[in-house]
């Protein structure tokens, strides 16, 4: 079976370290910071009657695919190309999501609005591996905005830094029959594990704790289940749940039902695969949370007012104890709750999260808001405020959305809610007037979770750019595999003698130094910052002294991503890095600063004690006034060169 599906059927893997994995994102977000859905177009194939919409060169996966679309508009095709072929591996059209294999539902659907002028949301969460490259292509050009024959959306995507034995994409695999089996399945435990913990018949009083689960050996908790004798929507917020594993400081788990379950709304009925809630009192969660020494669970009752409960239990699973003893896992945990408020004119950071690990879930609830001047005439829970998330410190988001609706997977979906699938959805309270007045969205990361170094943001914007007054609520859920596993070697700042000599940086050829000014993506994309550097030429060089014990050299660089399709030959000790290149494809004309790094193997770094390491500029082929020429675009304005240890 191939890896991706067989994880993804066995969540007990879920936890275990994902350090060697990337998550990233391609798609049509307004490169201006604005709000318009932006063309969805790196650059148009030869044959002129395909435009390129994501490109990768190296190992990885793609892990969701999302297009929005005017009913109205000309039929397009989706081509994959794999490994380099020249005839596409799979094709498919939007009205074939839900009805081509592999792309079957649940793990692919369509979704069409009830909006005035219709729209067509495709979605897919079909593992797509490659062992070399992938590209995908649009028969049409996707156009953003209000134009009829435009279309929109995004590819979320994994990057392999080491040989995972990957399989390259075969819609011919009956393996995703048995995912698709198990995603039917949703709202049933996808894990086996008796109950060894079981309470019934208790009141949770005002301001009273209750442990509902510890253990003192190793273990696998695979299910976490309430009841309580009738539901009212306060008790999301005033039910809290704690958890802490092998006697850590804190606890690894606080949090409310509300965020922990899915849904701090409790309008309507929620069920994921991973957790649930019902406006009947019910309540479900199987994420798989191992630990190797002991366990405990607390609920704490934070109203006025008792809680009675009809039963709560606790399942267990014995059976993985080597799993998690032999390898690397994370303790399942939540960041610090996100309390209600407005954040005027920024993004809302829902999660500031340090360590390394990987991010399973979220819950991020919205709300509109009166102001003094249209009192009772405005609240607007708009759902077209960006998802950005951070890792690493990195200043470019690696993964970004058209907005929140894009990131739940539904599109204007929003204007009626609730939804559900397996892995994305929201509840929410939507008024004929005014649109959206609250929703609460949660995104399940099955198989395209999001890894980390050391640490993460995650943000979302209120309203299209931050110019609506919104309130934000929510939590993250993820594995914390522990600190930070990557270590500062060197900064390299362009221009600056002493920062170039501390590595020996020299260029390869009489390149003119060219200093500019612009501004990075995300919430902070209003102030200018000024680098100076280099433009393609035969590039540069420079030594650098890892640490013993260190795994891979991570090269991050400040580059300007005016140009589409900046592409680099990396060089270690006079080898070259022959897994996959440094090529950025996409690129940004307005904020054009860039952040983007390029992992060195492992089999380069390991027991070499000084490293050289040579970058060489690459032509690529770009559309000139309707003419192709072959530019180079590879610019580099700074580096900072990072260790990552084993």
């Amino acid at each position: 079976m191939i890896r991706e599906i067989y994880e993804m059927c066995n969540l007990q893997y879920l936890p275990l370290d994902k350090r060697n994995i990337e998550a990233h994102y391609e798609g049509s977000i307004d490169k201006t910071g604005l709000n318009a859905d932006f063309d969805w177009e790196l650059y148009r194939e030869s044959n002129k009657t395909e435009w390129v919409i994501f490109e990768h060169d190296g190992p990885g996966c793609i892990v969701n695919f999302v297009q929005h679309r005017f009913i109205e508009s000309n039929e397009v095709i989706f081509r994959f190309y794999f490994d380099g072929e020249e005839t596409p591996g799979f094709e498919i059209k939007p009205q074939e999501f839900g009805e081509k294999y592999p792309f079957l539902k649940p793990l692919a659907s369509k979704y069409i609005s009830r909006l005035k002028n219709a729209i067509r949301v495709v979605r897919s969460f079909v593992p797509m591996p490659f062992a070399k490259s992938c590209k995908i292509t649009s028969s049409l050009p996707l156009c953003g905005g209000w134009i009829p024959n435009g279309g929109w959306g995004h590819v979320i995507y994994h990057t392999y830094s080491e040989n995972k034995q990957t399989e390259t994409f075969d819609p011919e695999n009956r393996d995703y029959c048995k995912l698709m089996d198990m995603w039917l399945k949703s709202g049933s435990k996808p894990i086996r594990g008796k109950s060894e913990k079981y309470h019934s018949g208790f009141i949770l009083n005002p301001n009273e704790k209750r442990t509902v689960f510890s253990d003192n050996k190793a273990g696998l908790v695979t299910a976490i289940r309430f009841n309580t004798n009738g539901f009212e929507r306060e008790i999301l917020k005033n039910l809290k749940i704690y958890a802490k594993w092998d006697n850590r400081e804190k606890y690894d788990v606080d949090t409310n039902f509300g965020a922990l379950f899915g849904n701090e709304l409790g309008l309507n009925k929620t069920e994921y695969m991973l957790s649930g809630v019902d406006t009947d009192g019910n309540y479900y969660c199987f994420y798989p949370m191992p630990y190797i020494e002991n366990a405990e669970i607390i609920i704490e009752n934070s109203s006025d007012k008792p809680v009675e409960f009809i039963n709560a239990s606790v399942d267990i699973s014995r059976e993985y104890n080597d799993l998690y003893k032999n390898n690397r896992f994370g303790y399942f945990s939540s960041s610090k709750y996100y309390e209600r408020k407005c954040t005027h004119g920024s993004d809302s950071i829902i999660a500031e999260v340090k360590g390394s690990g990987h991010i399973i879930s979220s819950t991020v609830t919205a709300y509109g808001i009166e102001t003094e001047e249209e009192k009772g005439d405005n609240r607007y829970a708009c759902c077209e405020g960006d998802v950005r998330i951070h890792f690493n410190g990195i200043r470019t988001p690696q993964i970004e959305s058209d907005g929140s609706e894009s990131y739940a997977c539904y599109g204007w979906g929003f204007e009626a809610p609730p939804q559900c699938n397996p892995t994305s959805g929201y509840d929410g309270y939507t008024s004929p007037l005014r649109g959206s007045e609250m929703w609460s969205m949660n995104r399940h990361l099955m198989g395209d979770w999001y890894t980390y170094r050391s640490g993460f943001r995650f943000g979302i914007e209120s309203g299209g750019s931050n110019d609506l007054d919104m309130e934000h609520s929510g939590a993250v859920f993820f594995y914390n595999t522990g600190d930070s596993i990557e270590y500062e070697i060197a900064r390299i700042e362009i221009g600056n003698k002493e920062s170039e000599n501390a590595v020996g940086y020299k260029r390869l050829d009489n390149a003119k130094l060219i200093e500019e000014t612009s501004f990075f993506e995300g919430d902070d994309d209003d102030k200018e910052v000024t680098y100076s550097g280099y433009y393609g030429g035969k590039g540069s060089s420079f030594t650098i002294k890892p640490e013993p014990e260190t795994e891979h050299i991570i090269l991050r660089r400040i580059s300007n991503q005016k140009k589409f399709r900046q592409l680099a030959r990396v060089y270690v000790n006079g080898a070259e890095v022959t897994e996959y290149q440094w090529y950025f494809p996409d690129c940004n004309p307005y904020k054009s600063w860039l952040e983007d790094e390029f992992i060195i193997p492992s089999k380069y770094v390991i027991n070499k004690k000084s490293l050289e390491i040579k970058i060489v500029p690459q032509p690529c082929i770009a559309e000139n006034a309707n003419k192709r020429e072959s530019e180079t675009y590879f610019n580099e304005f700074g580096y900072m060169i990072l260790g990552v240890k084993k």
